[in-house]
């Protein structure tokens, strides 16, 4: 994981790209490095180091004239260096270099080929190609200023100033002179008529599995962020057996306000229930309010769920690689696949259910996944999602739709990952666990802090402002305090029109209240809030 900048065209600064690409050296704190082609286009890296510590640095040069950068991981590179890749010359044992070999062999048709979390440039004489995982894992930018030259940038900070406009790169996409964007992500689920495959429970629980292990893979310590909720105890639960099969530890790290946060206490019973060395952080809510500014530099957003769900993230990050971990594993995506947010519960029909998991996932790369990545590469840790494996959506979100509908199970949200893990003779989890009904990360950290967030929020913006706020933020006006608040401060760091365009807010559907908070739901209130058990499990 790390960041990095590519302009293509002559005439930029090298001391200024330098520059530019230091306002991302959060994201590669391990070493820094840049290179300027004979046409002038440059490439610059902030690398973190997690596999070929030694002789990874980047940019990396391919057999001949090609050179690229790349931020993420992809975990076939083995595979296809001992398979269409063996006649090639490597010159590290960097997963990023079969980017530039590919790239070699197909020119631009490989990007189906990488099984990983990806954003990229490569660039060969005035030829290039900039790339972007399926569903959007690693975060890309692209843009052009005044004199028709094409940034691409892992986040807005470097290029905000220097284009004339600029945009989110989408997911699941490809960029190159000749082709502009090509669509090379085309998976038979976004037909949402195609969920019409039966539950197979072991195919589920066998391909979750298979895409924990593959993000095990690394040079450096790995841990898992523990919230207490199904999915993150499901990632924490695989990835134990997995490394105390090879004889290793799992570092398990959650946070709450205090000991008492209905997350905590659920991490720490998951925590001695898996054996994993567990660390638990407290933070307070005049810390979180304090650092308000600083995050929303970091996340590059105003969407008032992200907001809120990042601050816990980004003290829990800090203190994760204060410990020396470089990565963690996370549990995003399973509520967009399988439904699993408490509005869910409120669907008109299993078709708008199943349409409504397919746009969630599509759109987790304005949300969730930006969160993910980018309050934890505020301390250069890299979050990786087992659930957003490509074999895996593949299995589940063709399930029949009435197999994951909460309104099957008596309400129960996300019932079949739960019952594929459900193995009374070898439990992944405690009952009590694996059955708990549904928290929103910025809930479970302790409800006194949305609370107290939205009153401080409120005291920070008088009834004029938000009745005139249509006047400075004529795009995408907020309508509340807490939301108006957040965007005055996004406009101070990112006040273009662009800037303001990249961001999607986080809205629930099927209810009257549309604070997204999960406890806007009806349906929370029926809950225990510490620990739901579902009486149910048959």
């Amino acid at each position: 994981m790390c960041g990095f900048l590519a302009i293509i065209g002559k005439g930029k600064d090298e001391l200024l790209v330098r520059e530019l690409s230091k306002r991302m050296a959060h994201r590669g704190p391990d070493e820094s490095d840049i290179y300027v082609t004979p046409g002038g286009h440059i490439l610059s890296h902030e690398r973190l180091s997690i596999i070929d510590l030694h002789s990874g640095k980047q940019p990396i040069q391919g057999c001949d004239t090609a050179w690229m950068v790349h931020n993420g991981e992809i975990y076939n590179h083995q595979e296809l260096r001992d398979g269409i890749l063996k006649d090639h010359i490597f010159r590290s044992k960097s997963d990023s270099e079969v980017i530039v070999h590919l790239y070699e062999k197909f020119e631009y048709n490989f990007l189906h080929l990488l099984d990983g979390d990806f954003a990229f440039v490569v660039v060969d004489g005035d030829d290039f190609i900039a790339g972007r995982d399926p569903l959007g894992v690693k975060p890309l930018y692209y843009g052009m200023d005044d004199r028709g030259r094409m940034y691409f940038a892992s986040e807005m900070k470097p290029i905000a100033d220097q284009c004339l406009t600029f945009s989110t790169f989408p997911p699941g996409h490809y960029y190159t002179p000749e082709t502009g964007f090509v669509k090379y992500y085309k998976p038979e689920y976004e037909d949402y008529t195609k969920a019409i495959k039966k539950l197979d429970l072991v195919s589920l629980r066998e391909s979750l599995t298979e895409a924990t292990r593959k993000r095990l893979m690394s040079d450096v310590p790995i841990g898992v962020l523990l919230s207490g909720g199904l999915d993150s105890s499901l990632t924490s639960s695989i990835a134990a057996r997995l490394l105390k099969e090879k004889g290793k530890e799992l570092h398990s790290f959650s946070i709450g306000l205090d000991a008492d946060a209905p997350d905590a206490k659920a991490a720490r019973k998951v925590a001695e229930f898996l054996g994993t060395n567990h660390h638990e952080i407290h933070f307070t809510i005049e810390q979180g309010i304090k650092i308000l500014e600083k995050l929303i530099w970091h996340l590059e957003t105003y969407d008032v769920t992200s907001i809120r769900a990042s601050t816990p993230m980004y003290f829990l990050s800090k203190a994760i690689t204060d410990l020396g971990i470089k990565v963690v594993l996370s549990g995003e995506g399973a509520d967009e696949i399988f439904g699993g947010y408490l509005y869910f519960r409120n669907a008109p029909s299993t078709e708008d259910f199943q349409k409504e998991t397919i746009d969630r996932v599509q759109k987790l790369f304005t949300a969730d996944l930006l969160r993910a990545d980018k309050s934890t590469m505020a301390h250069g840790l890299e979050a990786r999602v087992p659930f957003l494996d490509k074999e895996f959506l593949d299995v589940a979100m063709l399930i029949k739709a009435d197999e994951k509908q909460p309104k099957t199970y008596n309400g129960k949200e996300k019932y079949i990952l739960r019952k594929a893990f459900d193995t009374p003779d070898n439990p992944y989890l405690p009952d009590e666990v694996l059955w708990r009904q549904k928290e929103q990360f910025s809930d479970g950290v302790g409800y006194n802090w949305i609370d107290q967030l939205i009153e401080y929020c409120a005291s920070k913006v008088t009834d004029v402002e938000l009745e005139h706020a249509s006047n400075l933020f004529a795009y995408n006006t907020p309508t509340t305090k807490e939301a108006y608040f957040y965007r005055t401060i996004f406009h101070k760091y990112y006040p273009q029109l662009s800037a303001a365009q990249t961001v999607r807010k986080w809205i629930p559907k099927w209810q009257e209240n549309q604070d997204p908070s999960g406890r806007a739901n009806a349906a929370h209130v029926q809950a225990d809030t510490e620990i739901a058990k579902f009486p149910i499990k048959a």
